[in-house]
């Protein structure tokens, strides 16, 4: 699902807000979950999941093509991790489709 998806979806399951204000909500949780992550706190959403950032240090990495040793800078990477309800929301799908 895309985010202009998601924001037809809510708009569909919510007649009586304004398409304007349904993308400014988006955008805002969007954008407060960014910035969280940017100042390295964890955002959770209980059900769902949560948002972290991974610190990956420097080091020495090889370009595979010519061999030749290359310098990879330290970096931060964002995190996922689903929530227990998530997860069993899954896998009680994939248990009912697994029947037929």
């Amino acid at each position: 699902m895309t985010k202009s998806e998601l924001i037809s979806h809510l708009a569909e399951r919510n007649p009586h807000l304004f398409m304007r204000d349904i993308e400014k909500i988006v955008e805002t949780v969007f954008e407060e979950i960014t910035s969280a992550l940017v100042r390295g706190d964890r955002v959770e959403l209980r059900g769902f999941g949560a948002f972290s950032v991974k610190h990956r240090d420097s080091r020495t990495g090889r370009n595979p093509r010519t061999g030749e040793t290359v310098y990879v800078a330290a970096k931060r990477l964002p995190f996922f991790k689903t929530g227990k309800a998530l997860r069993e929301r899954l896998n009680e799908k994939k248990d009912a489709l697994s029947e037929f």
